[in-house]
């Protein structure tokens, strides 16, 4: 079982909040997470599918959201994600797939403790 640093960048949370306000930001945190969780949730079936034009294209837009609310090794493997996809290298697709898919999940985890939100 592999273990995944997750790297947030809390001055990402923080702009937001200067800029939105709690309410705002809160709302913008709550809707980047549930997006995220479902393109995770994408990227594999995609793979399993071997669909790589979607997987690459659901893999960028990954990038943006996470960037926004300051996963940054989110966005990084989502980058890896998308150029193992380009090289059309099979074994680092699979690889740098799982690797998101545990990140993904550790992030978001950490995203919604570090800000205490609730449903």
């Amino acid at each position: 079982m592999h273990k995944e640093n997750v790297r947030l960048d809390p001055g990402k949370l923080s702009e937001l909040y200067s800029q939105l306000g709690e309410t705002g930001a809160e709302d913008v945190v709550c809707r980047a997470i549930e997006e995220l969780a479902v393109r995770l949730s994408h990227c594999e079936r995609l793979w399993r599918q071997n669909d790589m034009e979607n997987l690459r294209k659901n893999a960028r837009s990954l990038i943006a959201i996470s960037d926004q609310i300051g996963m940054t090794a989110m966005a990084a493997i989502a980058g890896d994600v998308t150029d193992a996809v380009d090289s059309k290298d099979s074994p680092a697709i699979a690889a740098t797939v799982f690797r998101l898919l545990r990140v993904g999940e550790r992030s978001l985890t950490a995203v919604w403790e570090q800000q205490d939100l609730s449903i």
